[in-house]
């Protein structure tokens, strides 16, 4: 049965986010937390206009 050419779209932006996922929190990155290995890492704008990054997983901070 083929897809029709939404599905067939629909599709694309699934396996497309996947890649995007993958490339960003893939195993190894430069944002895995040092402390736990997590993915979970946001960057936060400190007070004096620093940028910091945290593990949302374990709450390590490190810049």
């Amino acid at each position: 049965m083929a897809a029709s050419g939404a599905e067939g779209a629909e599709t694309a932006a699934v396996a497309e986010s996947a890649e995007d996922r993958a490339a960003v929190h893939g195993a190894g990155s430069l944002l895995d937390c040092p402390s736990c290995g997590s993915a979970q890492v946001v960057h936060v704008l400190g007070d004096d206009g620093g940028v910091s990054l945290v593990c949302t997983s374990c709450g390590h901070s490190w810049s």
